[in-house]
């Protein structure tokens, strides 16, 4: 008989009242698939979209009418239980960490995962908790830092720089010898110091648009703001990046049509090549240049609370699932 274990199951979407936990069989390894006993997860802005399916372009990765995968999660770090037939590149035992942002059915006691799931072997030393809180958003900040095309020196201001994105985009490009200005709440000041940017706006106290300081780049990591508002902080050819949408879809449309007036651009990278981040931010942990910023830490039956405060957009980092992780 199939081993029973504990996952977050639903079968509509909508708000986080539609998650349960359920007891389900814990899934078959295929031959070129590994089973991993999941140790730490994150709740995070994707998995908020894959629950509610929006925005609605969400819908052909997971499904129009019904949500392909039952159980929520995009990534993970845990531990081999089994190996595929097929598979030569781990064992039973190894420490693992994986992200797809299609999904990967990681709020649950196990899962597999094959190489299409971009799985590899944890960076030694970095626990389960770590190495979960380094993967959805850090691969979406690497990309974000990587179209920005900045150099030692330049100055770059970040807006929401508590948030799991902007945190991770501002140690990205503090390692690169960028002078990061870093906007958040009163609240989140001392995280935000930990992260040692150059200058910190408190937007509860002081409008970060009205600064006098010009920069080479607007990197927007909350999507509360707009290129027309920031426009005129930017450099002539400075480079504004929003990691939403923005109202009406502006931002992928002035992606396309400010580059042909040759000076100030909005760039909307979509974040491709999740194996490439995993391994930048595998060598940044490795070298103790990356910590990644941790808000809350939940076990899997109060996963509804997690999405919930997930939600509220209020986090300063990361939000965890957790199962006995160390």
């Amino acid at each position: 008989m199939p081993e029973p274990m504990r996952a977050a199951v639903r079968h509509r979407y909508g708000p986080p009242e539609v998650l349960e936990i359920r007891a389900i069989d814990r899934p078959d390894c295929g031959p070129d698939q590994v089973l991993v006993r999941v140790h730490a997860t994150t709740v995070n802005r994707t998995d908020c979209a894959v629950l509610m399916a929006k925005p609605f372009i969400m819908r052909p990765m997971t499904g129009w009418i019904h949500p392909k995968r039952a159980t929520t999660g995009t990534d993970f770090a845990g531990e081999v239980v089994a190996v595929g037939a097929e598979v030569d590149e781990f064992e039973i035992g190894d420490r693992v960490w994986g992200f797809h942002d299609e999904g990967l059915s990681s709020h649950a006691e196990y899962l597999v995962a094959g190489r299409r799931e971009n799985v590899a072997k944890m960076p030694a030393g970095v626990s389960f908790v770590d190495a979960a809180a380094s993967l959805e958003a850090a691969h979406y900040a690497a990309n974000f830092v990587k179209r920005l095309q900045v150099h030692q020196g330049d100055r770059v201001l970040v807006n929401g720089a508590s948030g799991a994105i902007g945190s991770a985009v501002v140690q990205l490009l503090k390692n690169k010898g960028v002078i990061v200005t870093a906007v958040c709440g009163t609240a989140n000041i001392p995280r935000v110091e930990t992260l040692n940017p150059d200058e910190i706006i408190d937007y509860e106290r002081e409008d970060f648009r009205q600064t006098s300081t010009r920069f080479h780049a607007v990197l927007d990591a909350v999507g509360k703001s707009s290129f027309g508002r920031c426009r005129h902080l930017l450099l002539p050819r400075g480079v504004y990046i929003s990691s939403e949408l923005g109202w009406g879809c502006q931002n992928p449309l002035l992606a396309l049509m400010t580059p042909c007036l040759r000076g100030k651009v909005v760039r909307f990278p979509l974040p491709t090549n999740i194996a490439a981040s995993m391994q930048q931010m595998g060598a940044l942990l490795t070298e103790g240049k990356f910590a990644p910023l941790i808000d809350r830490q939940y076990p899997l039956e109060e996963i509804r609370d997690a999405f919930g405060y997930v939600l509220t957009g209020e986090k300063c980092g990361n939000v965890m699932l957790t199962f006995d992780a160390n």
